[in-house]
């Protein structure tokens, strides 16, 4: 009587299990072929844009706006003023020279056909000193979201609906103080449809504070038209040293003449004697 089952004796003898039969040798491995050789060599910075080592620059997806000053340029990754993200400006206060500083990424834009919105100056903007710094006065969207008419509605719901449109080319908001992390960060993501810049400037001691912002800049003022630029956060290395970068005027020369003969006047003030006649 045959010990084998008749379903299994069936069988073809390939599938059957050959106990004495040894295991095929191990092959050694190929040798990677030239086009993989080039590919391991390769800087991981030249794989992705969002690669970068360590003491580099980060790159970014698209083209940088230009700042209008080679030497911050020069520190920020890509080569200027990122699109589809926002650049965070820390202030101690309003216009330590601000605006000056974005102006001509701003006028840019409007050179380009292309809306420049801003959202909630603190003060009163002078349009002769917008028109002096090269701004088409007639053509900015000035926006003011802070004078609630619904109760409990969203002041930031108009710069979120700008940044998503993606018609807009460039956009200035002054956040509200001690804004949430959370609802900057979904400024953040809106600035993802935004083919252009968007500036969002908070008070200096939003420092402490975590931020979704790729960019982030501290700025106080330096001097006559001259502003100090501290680098925070960017992809890449930090900047220990601030940048001294000068700013364009936009006094008329009578009116720098009499702010100078102001300021040698207070000195003059501020070195006198003082005489107790008690």
């Amino acid at each position: 009587m045959d010990s084998v089952p008749a379903p299994v004796a069936a069988l073809p003898r390939l599938l059957l299990p050959d106990v004495e039969r040894p295991f095929p040798p191990r092959l050694p491995p190929r040798e990677p072929g030239p086009r993989a050789r080039d590919e391991v060599r390769r800087a991981p910075e030249t794989l992705h844009p969002a690669l970068w080592l360590g003491h580099q620059l980060g790159r970014i997806g698209s083209d940088a706006v230009a700042s209008g000053f080679p030497r911050l340029d020069t520190e920020l990754p890509g080569g200027g003023w990122p699109r589809r993200a926002l650049s965070e400006l820390l202030l101690p206060h309003a216009g330590v020279g601000e605006i000056r500083l974005l102006a001509p990424a701003l006028v840019a834009a409007q050179r380009a056909g292309r809306l420049v919105m801003v959202f909630d100056p603190p003060a009163a903007l002078s349009a002769a000193a917008l028109a002096r710094l090269g701004f088409d006065v007639e053509e900015l969207l000035v926006v003011h979201t802070r004078a609630r008419v619904v109760p409990g509605s969203d002041s930031l719901w108009a710069l979120e609906q700008a940044l998503k449109s993606g018609h807009v080319g460039a956009v200035v908001a002054w956040l509200p103080p001690r804004l949430r992390s959370e609802r900057l960060r979904r400024l953040q993501l809106a600035a993802h449809s935004h083919d252009g810049p968007a500036f969002v400037l908070r008070e200096t001691a939003a420092a402490g504070r975590p931020t979704a912002s790729p960019l982030r800049l501290d700025l106080r003022a330096g001097g006559a038209d001259r502003l100090q630029v501290r680098i925070l956060k960017r992809r890449g290395p930090p900047l220990e040293a601030p940048l001294s970068i000068e700013l364009p005027t936009v006094l008329s020369v009578a009116a720098r003449r009499r702010s100078v003969s102001e300021g040698e006047r207070a000195a003059a003030l501020n070195a006198a004697t003082f005489v107790d006649f008690a």
